[in-house]
């Protein structure tokens, strides 16, 4: 299995364990992803969700390979299942990220309500280096939480930041020791245990739902985008470059 779950202390934990591909996600792992959130979201046993990869490496990121031999098709596919899954989770969500988290790697957190990073994560949204455009409304978010010029950093430039920075632009919670950042991940999550879970999943929704509809409509739009450059000759020169272990040429477009 590339994806474990398991719910113990009324914590239902979705571990990417794929570390030989350094966690790359694949269609097979989105779909369970989005199964495990929803599944959390119906059991009552459930108060919060803890999302985590393996000791060094949340996740790389698409698997450029499996993304290539089946790119997502609409708003059906497993990637949006998931993105919408998470989206719509109404208990707390707390990610515990150790090593890269690159790609959707950063986006997911985005829409996670407590993020713990490692002293040694590397954080990256790399889309534009790709030929490709942002997505998980992270073109909207981002902009928001860290202002336009920092967000173009990371968005347009792709330039990779460190565990402290995501904490001063307010994608994380705190820095930890990477040893650290799983058990304190999982005492927030156990803290909802003595919580009225009602009062959680509305309080929640409040905090959620000036930008809800707007975050969902912007998934749409950065998705209808981002299928149309994956057909685009910037992206094949750049997927060609990646698979032959190349810098893309883009000179000539």
């Amino acid at each position: 299995m590339t994806i474990r779950c398991a719910t113990f202390n009324g914590v239902a934990t979705i571990e990417i364990a794929r570390p030989e591909k350094k966690n790359a996600l694949t269609v097979e792992m989105y779909q369970a992803m989005a199964e495990a959130l929803a599944a959390a979201r119906d059991d009552a046993a459930v108060r919060a969700v803890l999302i985590g990869g393996q000791p060094g490496i949340f996740t790389s990121g698409n698997d450029l390979e499996d993304f290539m031999r089946r790119p997502r098709q609409g708003e059906d596919s497993p990637v949006f299942r998931f993105m919408r899954a998470l989206v719509d989770c109404d208990k707390p969500v707390v990610a515990a990220v150790t090593g890269a988290a690159i790609g959707i790697g950063t986006t997911m957190l985005l829409h996670c309500d407590f993020v713990y990073v490692a002293d040694d994560a590397r954080l990256a949204m790399p889309f534009v280096s790709l030929g490709l455009v942002p997505e998980f409304a992270s073109s909207l978010v981002v902009p928001a939480l860290m202002g336009h010029r920092r967000a173009a950093e990371k968005l347009l430039l792709g330039d990779p930041f460190t565990a402290e920075m995501a904490v001063e632009c307010g994608i994380a919670n705190a820095v930890l020791p990477a040893g650290e950042v799983m058990a304190q991940a999982r005492r927030v999550a156990e803290r909802f245990n003595a919580l009225p879970p009602g009062a959680v999943r509305e309080a929640k929704r409040l905090l959620r739902a000036p930008l809800r509809d707007a975050i969902l409509a912007t998934i749409r739009t950065e998705g209808e985008a981002f299928g149309a450059r994956l057909h685009s000759p910037e992206a094949k020169e750049a997927f060609q470059a990646f698979f032959e272990k190349r810098k893309p040429d883009f000179s000539k477009f």
